[in-house]
């Protein structure tokens, strides 16, 4: 009876691990892809780190240092990279080759390939952020305390989770692969900016816009877990759960698996 009852369970697990190795064994089989995908956030780091690594704590920053300040907004961006950028990109052109379509063919469960998905890119972000933390410290930004851990992964998967929903929503509504990096950029681009990744925005209409946003709710959750060590930034973290199950309803509705006819 036990084993009955179990199998189901371990069958499924069996599926999630294999479509994790798969998604896993792409991204490193396209090792162009893979290395800019972590070279990016190291270059951005370093040209912060040479700009402002002597800016000391400042109002402007929040209290923070300058430093302290772009690790936790580029891992952000690391975050958001991983997690919706590629994540739109691809799906849109394995839907338009066909992948997609043969993907449903088969017995894998469709929860079972946007879980797989989902993990990969977890695993990826926390890979890039790795990396930002460690470059960071090189320009003398402390490592996070221990006990500082638990709040910063709650942020770090609660953000990968409410960005891959966004980026398979943004997916279903892109007709085609050779328009999904403008469609992701033109979206992401603007709320980077207004959401004070690269620049504080002192503007209080544009962070009150942009705090509705999903963008700078995620940069605050980082400041406050990753960069002033308070904790967990509830309403942060409430504005991005929100977002996340937007994305989520979003995508159930409108995702599509078959190429759009031209």
């Amino acid at each position: 009876m036990t084993t009955a009852v179990h199998r189901p369970v371990r069958h499924q697990l069996a599926l999630l691990w294999h479509q994790i190795r798969y998604e896993q064994l792409s991204f490193w089989r396209n090792p162009q892809s893979a290395f800019f995908t972590f070279l990016f956030p190291v270059v951005i780091m370093a040209i912060f780190g040479l700009l402002f690594g002597d800016v000391g704590a400042t109002a402007f920053f929040g209290g923070l240092s300058a430093m302290q300040y772009y690790v936790c907004t580029i891992a952000g961006l690391s975050v958001l990279g991983s997690c919706y950028s590629q994540l739109a990109v691809v799906l849109s052109a394995r839907r338009q080759y066909g992948i997609l379509k043969r993907l449903r063919a088969t017995p894998l469960p469709t929860s079972t390939y946007f879980a797989g998905l989902l993990a990969h890119c977890v695993l990826v972000s926390v890979v890039t952020v790795l990396l930002v933390v460690g470059i960071g410290a090189l320009f003398g930004v402390p490592m996070p305390d221990p006990s500082g851990w638990p709040a910063i992964a709650v942020v770090l998967v609660l953000g990968a989770a409410a960005f891959c929903a966004l980026g398979v929503a943004v997916a279903s509504l892109i007709r085609n692969a050779e328009a999904a990096p403008a469609v992701v950029q033109f979206v992401l681009f603007p709320l980077l900016f207004v959401s004070g990744t690269y620049m504080p925005v002192d503007s209080g209409v544009l962070r009150t816009i942009s705090g509705a946003l999903p963008v700078r709710p995620f940069n605050e959750a980082l400041l406050g877990s990753l960069g002033h060590g308070t904790g967990y930034a509830w309403t942060s973290l409430g504005v991005l759960f929100c977002w996340g199950i937007v994305g989520a309803v979003v995508a159930v509705r409108r995702f599509r698996w078959d190429p759009r006819p031209e």
